[in-house]
């Protein structure tokens, strides 16, 4: 729970990865350098501050192969955009917004939010290569006032939402000859301790301020933003961090890609040849050749930890009849036959030893025939490197809400599942 509570955006995410990693005695490596890595040794690089990918260097040869754990930083939810201030003639401040990827709109109303992400600042010595700040407001900023009954007797029989007029965030009250030029962006210079001037630009995220929280009598479900993906980003860092004293030869990598949530189409995302092009550099720099590489490929596995469906008290009907996954039932495998996952059924099998091996159940995942299914990491990553590999989750309630409900006995027999796939 500390763990999502810090990492409100993707840029904060790898924040926490880093910290975390860096207390582990993990290096981090610029990627524009040459790279000694030594055999046993922990390293980290980071791509556009919102991807993350971290290893222990395995003790065998350029061919032994690597075990892979992916995950993604990033959540649905609302970008500030450029000139976003907006004062209504009542003097209401409201700041424009878009939204990211696919959120349940109206679960973000009439909540306490802020504001986090990353501004670029201007670089007087080098102007390719900007300076970077991630800020994080704490206090609540902003929310998004819903409009009342009185004014919409229809509401709960289906409410049509504008992303551009119902979902605008309410700032502050000002006067109504208020000045608002600048007024987000000398907010946001007072926070990164910089003069407005020195601020190129920024990538900017709403966040829900509510901490994250267990819930029921015997604290059996978790309630929070973000679990989606960041529960699996940090069950595989636990994972990895656990077992790195633990000598193996094949290279354990933790794989942490952003914009997933928008079709991974970014050079910081699993579309992109980003993990690649570092399985090929590992290769290089432990005296492997292309031969080595295909081989080490073929030897290789992937865990993509992207989360489940559970199956829904109120709507038992939407579940597949004899495949719907509870909160507490274990990891949950994602299997569909049209291939939107890279499930089949030797990497299935292949997993689910792997969580015998570690006392761990298994449950398994597949879609209601009349609903078609999303696809996540894992076959996104097969279009780059032909990966053996198992896509999974755990089980969870109100996927792409801005608080969603999953289990912590699943959270901890996953992070079990990944350290066994680890050790091996």
């Amino acid at each position: 729970m500390a763990f999502l509570d810090g990492a409100v955006c993707n840029f904060l995410a790898v924040k926490e990865c880093e910290k975390r990693l860096a207390e582990k005695g993990f290096e981090k490596l610029d990627p524009a350098d040459e790279w000694v890595v030594k055999p046993g040794g922990r390293y980290y690089i980071t791509k556009n501050d919102s991807a993350i990918f971290a290893w222990v260097q395995g003790t065998g040869d350029a061919a032994a192969g690597w075990r892979i754990i992916s995950a993604h930083s990033d959540s649905p939810g609302f970008r500030i955009k450029p000139h976003a201030e907006m004062l209504s003639k009542e003097g209401v401040l409201q700041l424009n917004t878009e939204v990211y990827g696919g959120p349940i709109l109206y679960t973000w109303f009439d909540r306490p939010l802020s504001i986090a992400g990353r501004v670029v600042l201007r670089n007087p010595e080098d102007a390719l290569k900007p300076l970077v700040k991630i800020i994080k407001f704490d206090q609540p900023l902003l929310t998004i006032p819903h409009l009342a009954i009185h004014f919409n007797r229809q509401v709960n029989e289906g409410n049509k939402l504008s992303r551009q007029k119902d979902m605008i965030p309410v700032m502050a009250i000002l006067d109504k000859q208020a000045n608002v030029d600048n007024y987000l962006l000398k907010m946001v210079a007072e926070k990164a301790d910089v003069a407005p001037g020195e601020i190129l630009d920024f990538d900017l995220t709403l966040y829900d301020t509510t901490p994250a929280c267990l819930v029921g009598p015997n604290q059996e479900m978790i309630s929070s933003g973000r679990l989606d993906d960041l529960s699996m980003v940090h069950a595989s860092l636990s994972a990895l961090m656990e077992a790195c004293d633990t000598p193996c030869e094949q290279t354990r990598v933790m794989a942490i890609f952003d914009n997933e949530e928008t079709g991974s189409g970014t050079k910081q995302g699993a579309a992109s040849p980003v993990l690649c092009n570092l399985l090929q550099r590992l290769n290089m720099a432990n005296g492997g050749s292309e031969e080595t590489f295909v081989r080490a490929i073929d030897r290789s596995f992937m865990i993509s930890a992207d989360n489940a469906h559970a199956i829904h008290p109120n709507y038992p009907e939407k579940h597949d009849p004899t495949n719907h996954p509870v909160l507490g039932g274990g990891p949950v495998v994602k299997i569909n036959a049209n291939c939107k996952y890279m499930t089949d059924a030797v990497s299935a099998g292949i997993y689910k030893e792997i969580c015998r091996k570690a006392d761990v159940p298994v449950q398994e995942f597949v879609n209601h025939s009349d609903s078609a299914g999303g696809s996540t990491l894992g076959n996104i990553l097969t279009s780059q490197i032909d990966l053996r590999g198992v896509d999974m989750g755990a089980a969870m309630w109100a996927m792409h809400s801005c608080r969603e409900t999953a289990s912590p006995l699943d959270h901890q027999l996953i992070t079990r599942s990944f350290h066994q796939f680890y050790i091996l």
